[in-house]
C-alpha cells in the first residue's frame, strides 16, 4: 500500500527513470517493511521546482502509507531518497523536500473497495 511520488525538475530518459523507479520501490519496501508487491511508485520530470525564490534543480517527494511510516522509518527513507536523487539527478538535497503521510486503511481504495 506504500506510494512513492516524486516530482522533480531534471529532465532524464526512459532508462535512468526507471532505475529511479525500481530503487524508490526498494527502498520503501524495506524500510517500511511491506511487501514490495504492494509498493506503488510514481515519477514525473520536467517540472517547475523552486528553492528560496530561485528555480532551480529540486524535487517534491510525497510518501504515503497505511501505516509502517513514523519518525525513525520516516529518517530512514528520507536519508536513502535524498541519497539516491543526488546521486541520480545532481539535486543538491537541501533542494529535496519529503512529505509523509499515514492515511487510514478506511481512506485507501484498490480493486473496487478500501483496505478497512
Amino acid at each position: 500500500m506504500p506510494l512513492v511520488k516524486v516530482e522533480t525538475s531534471v529532465s532524464c530518459d526512459a532508462a535512468l527513470k526507471e532505475k529511479i523507479i525500481k530503487a524508490l520501490s526498494r527502498i520503501c519496501a524495506e524500510e517500511t517493511g511491506k511487501p514490495e508487491r504492494y509498493v506503488a511508485v510514481v515519477f514525473e520530470n520536467d517540472a517547475m521546482i523552486s528553492f528560496g525564490g530561485e528555480l532551480c534543480s529540486g524535487a517534491w517527494v510525497e510518501v504515503r502509507g497505511i501505516g509502517g511510516l513514523d519518525g525513525k522509518v520516516n529518517q530512514k527513507i528520507s536519508h536513502a531518497v535524498c541519497t539516491l536523487l543526488n546521486k541520480e539527478l545532481g539535486i543538491a538535497t537541501s533542494n529535496i523536500y519529503i512529505n509523509f503521510t499515514n492515511v487510514a486503511a478506511s481512506d485507501w481504495g484498490c480493486n473496487g473497495t478500501t483496505f478497512g
